[in-house]
């Protein structure tokens, strides 16, 4: 399996227009990829402008597929702006967006 574990720092102000571009890319990641086994969207505890990506490929290959796919291509360019970028933090407890906790298995 090759694990992305991705910290993204939104622009203050704009966390629902990144959710309304993630949630669609997550969704379409995990049911149009046969490579992506998990794609997670969680909310940091400690700071509303941070969202964690969790995602888990077959391989390498998976995951670069993943960048080229629509879905994912909308998602960037629908952030890119709102995204700041080259900020890393360590990882501190928070709570799952996407999937809802109803809908763990």
């Amino acid at each position: 399996m090759y694990v992305i574990i991705a910290p993204i720092q939104i622009k203050p102000g704009c966390k629902q227009q990144f959710m309304d571009a993630i949630i669609p890319d997550a969704f379409g990641s995990v049911n149009d990829e046969p490579g992506c086994r998990r794609f997670d969207v969680i909310q940091d505890a400690g700071d509303e402008n941070r969202i964690w990506l969790y995602e888990v490929y077959d391989d390498e290959a998976a995951f670069q597929a993943h960048t080229q796919a629509p879905h994912f291509i909308k998602f960037r360019d629908a952030t890119a702006d709102i995204r700041v970028e080259g900020i890393q933090g360590a990882a501190r407890g928070s709570t799952n967006v996407w999937p809802t906790d109803a809908e763990w298995k």
